[in-house]
Order: C-alpha cells, then structure tokens, then sequence
C-alpha cells in the first residue's frame, strides 16, 4: 500500500475509532466503515443508455466475493396503461478495486425508472461491513417518436408528393441509412423507387416517378432506427397513405374528335369529361375498358376512383338541331337549315323589338356578343334575352371588331345626361384607331354623354410592325417543350413554364410534375396531337417564307440584327468568348418587331454563349426554323421559339426563353430552365 494511501486509511480509521461501526460484526480489528462515494448512472440520472452498465464506487477496497447477483441487484419499473410493473433485471455482477460493476444480460428498457441497491453486509478487506443498504435510481432513454407527411391514412395525396418522417430526438443517420430496409416505402409488397435522404431529425424519400393515382402507399421504420444515444423505436412505426384519383380520358380514333376533362381530382369529386366529334366524324359513346358507361357526348362522373375513359368516335358525318327562342326580339341564323353536319359553325344575331335591348345569350350559349358563333357538335337550345328599356332613358349600342370596349358604367339604358366612359382594347396584331358613328376621334377612352339613343363603333386596324409576319404556332404555342418521340431530363433543377408533352410517341423521362408549371402531358394526348399538326403547318411556314431575305452568317456571335426574315441553307450558331459570344437582336422600339431564322441544316451555341434583347425586342417574336436538329451550349442563355424538324437539345445549365419543339425526334434536357413567353 502506498505512503499515501496508507495515512489516508490511518485518518479514516482514526475518525472511525472515534466513532465506532459497531454493528460490525468483525470483533479482532475495528476499522473503516465501507462506503458508497458515486455510482454510474448517478441517482436520478435521466436519459440513461439503453447499454449502460451500472456501477457502485466504494472509499476503499472490498472483498470481491461479497458482490453477487443477492448483493448487487437492479430491477426497473415501467408504467403500462396507468399500473406500475416492476421487474428485476438478470445480469453479471464483477468488482474490481473499489468498484462493484452490473452488466445487464439484455439492453434495458426504454422510458423505464430503474433501482440499484448494494445489500449492507458486503465488507472491506478488514471485515467491516456497509452498515445500511445503499439504494439509487435512474431512468433511462425515451424511445423516439415518428410524425408523417402525408399523416396517416391521408387521401388525395398529390402524385408528386415527397414522404417526410420526422423524429422528435436526434437521430443516428447511420441506422437509417444501412441496413437499407430500416426506411422503406413500398406500393403493396413493392418496393417504390426513388431516393432517401436523412438528416439528425428527418428521413425523406422523394420517388423517382410520379406516384400511381388512387393507390395507397406504406412507409415503415423500423426498431433498426435509433436516436444518437442507441435508443430504437419502441416498435417499428408504419403509416399508409392514398394518392389522388386520376381520369384518363382519350379518343378513338385519335383523329375522330377531341377530349376535355382529364386530370387529378379529389375523391368524390364531380367530373364532367367532353368529347367533340371533328369534321367527318360522329361521336358514338364513352367507353371504360369493355363497357359503354355513356352515350352522352357530356359525362359526369363522380372520382370515386380512377377512371380510364376513351371517347368512341365513328366516321360519317352527324347532323344535330338548333333551336332559337326568342321574346321581345329575334334571332335571325345564318345559314338558317333545318339541321346542322358536326363541326358546321352557325352565326347568330339578335334584334331587339322597339323598346327593348338585347342583353345575352342562354341555354347552349353564354355571352353578350351579337353576332354569335356557335359551333355544331351536338343538339343545341339557346335563348336570346332582351330586356324593356325604361322610358325616358336611352341605349348605348357599342360595335368592336379585332378589339374590345368596356362602358362605365355598364347599363341596359341611361338617364338623359347621363355619362359614360368607353376604353377600347386592341385584339394581338391590332391597333385602336379610332371612334365612329356616334362618336368621333381617336382618344380611349372618351366620354360620351347620353342625350339621345346612341351607335358607336371603335375601330382597329392591323399593327404595322418591323420585319416579317409572325409564324402562327396555333395550338403548339400553349407547349414550352413539345417532342416527336419524347421528352428526356436529368436533373432535379429542371424548371419548364408552359406545357409539356410529345406526340406520337408519349415517352416523359425524368420530369416530374413539381418541374412544371402546366400541364405535363404523360400519355399521346389528342391535344397534344392537334399541336403536332399545328407545330407541322408553323415549322412549314417558316420553311417557305423568302420575302426580302438577308442572308444569315455562319457565326452569329458580336452581330446586331434588326428585325428580318434570315437565311441560311447550311449551318449556323453563336460561339466564340466575350463580346464575340453575345447575339444582340435589336428592336429599335418596335415591341411587334419579327425576326425569322431559317436554318437549312444544325443549328449549335458554344457553351457560355448568349442573346440580349434591346430596343423593346420580345422573345414571343423571335423564330429559329432549324432544318435537322438545334443544339444549346452548357449555361448558354437563348431567346425565341425554336421549330426543329429534328432534334432539340439544351446542354447543362441551358437557359431557354422561348419554346423547344420538335417535329420529329425528342428534347433532351438537362438541368435546365424553359420559359414560354
């Protein structure tokens, strides 16, 4: 025993001379009484490990053999549904210098008070023993607790939602990450594909694809899960939720009509889906697999759950009936025929009878335009309204062709005096010119005083504008991206404004719907097909024009181009660095200027390479007609709507302002962001 140690026991024992430990029952030599001075955990110790292993500390050395599982005990007491349940704890009990050590033959409990007790009895090499019995407790670790996003058995979860687990203790991210089945999500017994992302507190899974509609999806941790202390889930934590209800809606055959109604609703929704027979065809029913669930070209359905529907379309041509009601007034149809072919458009014009105004049109019509142009693709009732004018007052009838004009106020008739202001608007392409009939000038809006029954008509007259006519994309100006035979994207940054879609072949790799802001197009939707044709007829057009062309370099880069129709039967592009890297198309203060680039052959931009816009020049107004393919350079910026008869590919980081449509092959995409103008 060391010098030190040995005066340490001297003064100790001296002290308990002085005091006695009498109830030893060691008589030949009276020495130290043995104690306890610390245990691990300490008493009312919380947040204990789970694989603690429990000890007592005494002031001096003791016998080994005096510490078993009768001397050293541990039992632990949990709480179940209000009753208290105790338990004691079997384990291995050594000693080791001046410390007894408990290690608990399985881990303990979670969220549980447990008790360490040394028996007095157990004595010090000399014989004294612990005179009283040294009790402490601790708790242990609270087992994690989970909340989802979606929450359980959530319904019309959107199909590109991204699942959220979160934790309410730090987590260890290596538990969730390995092994792999400790986070899962699967469709039934199917695994669902997509990518997990872990933080101390969240596991968040977002799938690869859009998730299927009305299907339910479940997400399980399991106990493998554990805080950063080690403690696991109590029980492996599983929650399950549906997705929304989806109708697909399609036409057979595809050129047979047109189909509206498709998309995502909430279950027990009302749904109307359309259909709209084309010229020569007939629509002849609404079928769901085998079975004919409507005859009526309007069916309203109720989302119970998904719907596959296909409008059934014959040829031959259908003839339908329009029958006009008319009171305190007429209604003249031109052409006025008994009955209609589908697709016939029929002009309407209501005359009111003296003392009464027309006001608007009802049934199979809605509006207050007179003329009227309906559209034949079904029997069809429509009311022209009139109403009495009140005596004393006049009417102010208002004609406006490539425009429109809004009075303020809006009334049937005014007061003699009575004044009203009339703005007019100019349709796209037009220009206010000025008023006639009865009113004069060319200042919207004017005001005009109401002394007398009033005629006025605002006149628009075509824009005149720099450069070429514009190419008329028809419905394929509603598409950002439009393919041939598909649409491909990497990466998740992928930003696209406008429509999406590819038609013959539908192929959508890569893009999701949270990467669009419109409508992506997952199926060879009609509508898509009809801008095929559109795109054709626009990319056709520009092929054609030849009216004043300037010739187009080779190499664009460090040009001002004005307004014009350009052309090159090769090959074009903008490359080179600094000044020699930038395109400038300048306006010269003409918002509608045109610019057309007709490209016999590939059209390529070096990475870094840009357009600017100046002068008022718009991107809506700018055409690159590329013969074969078109091919934008990694984090190149590009104004204009590009009509490809081949392929269209944006590099790594590509800005687009304008349109990728491609008439034959796809659109590859690549982390980049298309904005439709």
């Amino acid at each position: 025993m060391k010098i030190s140690k040995l005066l340490a026991t001297l003064t100790i024992a001296s002290v308990v001379l002085m005091s006695g430990c009498k109830k030893d029952d060691y008589k030949a030599t009276v020495g130290v009484c043995p104690v306890v001075v610390s245990t691990i955990p300490a008493d009312k110790a919380v947040a204990v490990p789970l694989s603690q292993v429990v000890s007592a500390t005494f002031n001096e050395e003791m016998v080994p053999a005096a510490f078993t599982q009768e001397t050293f005990t541990l039992s632990g007491t949990t709480t179940i549904a209000g009753t208290k349940a105790a338990s004691v704890v079997t384990g291995a009990v050594t000693f080791s210098g001046m410390t007894a050590s408990f290690t608990p033959a399985t881990p303990l409990a979670p969220n549980t008070t447990y008790t360490g007790t040394i028996k007095a009895g157990v004595k010090d090499l000399m014989g004294n023993a612990l005179q009283v019995d040294h009790v402490w407790s601790f708790s242990t670790d609270v087992a994690p607790a989970v909340t989802a996003d979606p929450i359980n058995n959530a319904v019309d979860v959107l199909l590109d939602k991204v699942i959220v687990a979160t934790f309410s203790v730090p987590m260890d991210t290596l538990t969730l990450k390995a092994p792999a089945t400790t986070v899962t999500v699967k469709q039934g017994t199917t695994i669902v594909p997509g990518k997990y992302s872990f933080t101390t507190t969240t596991a968040t899974f977002t799938p690869a694809i859009a998730l299927s509609p009305f299907t339910v999806y479940t997400l399980t941790i399991t106990t493998a899960a554990k805080n950063a202390l080690g403690t696991p889930l109590a029980t492996d934590y599983a929650w399950s939720f549906t997705t929304i209800p989806q109708i697909t809606v399609s036409a057979l055959p595809v050129l047979g009509g047109t189909v509206a109604g498709g998309g995502t609703f909430a279950q027990g929704s009302s749904v109307t889906a359309t259909a709209v027979p084309n010229l020569g065809y007939s629509f002849t029913n609404w079928t769901e697999g085998v079975t004919v669930v409507s005859t009526n070209a309007s069916y309203p359905l109720n989302m119970a759950g998904n719907k596959t529907l296909v409008a059934n379309f014959a040829t031959g041509t259908s003839t339908f009936t329009l029958n006009t009601t008319a009171v305190n007034g007429t209604v003249v149809k031109l052409p006025n025929t008994a009955t209609y072919n589908s697709g016939a458009t029929v002009q309407l014009t209501a005359t009111p009878a003296t003392g009464f105004v027309f006001t608007s049109w009802s049934g199979d019509a809605t509006g207050t335009a007179s003329p009227l142009t309906v559209t034949m693709n079904a029997n069809k009732n429509i009311t022209a309204n009139f109403t009495a004018i009140v005596a004393g007052t006049f009417t102010l009838n208002v004609t406006a062709v490539n425009g429109t004009v809004v009075k303020n106020p809006n009334l049937i008739s005014y007061a003699n005096g009575a004044t009203v202001q009339l703005t007019a608007t100019p349709a796209t392409g037009f220009e206010f010119t000025s008023w006639s009939g009865d009113a004069i000038g060319s200042a919207s809006p004017v005001t005009v005083t109401m002394n007398g029954n009033k005629n006025i008509t605002a006149n628009f007259t075509a824009a005149v504008h720099a450069g070429p006519l514009n190419i008329d994309l028809g419905s394929a100006g509603d598409f950002a991206v439009l393919g041939g035979s598909g649409v491909s994207n990497t990466g998740v940054t992928t930003r696209i404004i406008g429509d999406v879609g590819s038609f013959p072949t539908a192929t959508i790799d890569g893009l999701l719907a949270g990467n669009v802001n419109g409508t992506l197009y997952m199926t060879a939707d009609p509508i898509v097909g009809q801008a095929k044709i559109d795109l054709t007829t626009a990319y056709n057009d520009g092929q054609a024009r030849s009216l004043d062309a300037i010739s187009l370099a080779g190499q664009l880069g460090g040009l001002t181009l004005v307004p014009g129709l350009y052309v090159n039967s090769s090959t074009s592009g903008i490359s080179g660095t600094g000044s020699n890297a930038i395109l400038t198309l300048d306006a010269g203060g003409d918002a509608n200027a045109v610019w057309i680039f007709k490209v016999g052959s590939t059209f390529v931009t070096d990475a870094g390479t840009s357009i600017v816009l100046a002068g008022g020049a718009q991107a809506k107004n700018i055409y690159w007609s590329v013969g074969t393919s078109a091919t934008l350079g990694t984090n190149s910026i590009f104004y204009g709507n590009i009509l490809a008869d081949q392929a269209i590919t944006l590099t790594t980081g590509a800005t687009l302002y304008g349109r990728a449509l491609t008439r034959v092959a796809a659109v590859t995409i690549d982390s980049s962001i298309i904005t439709k103008p």
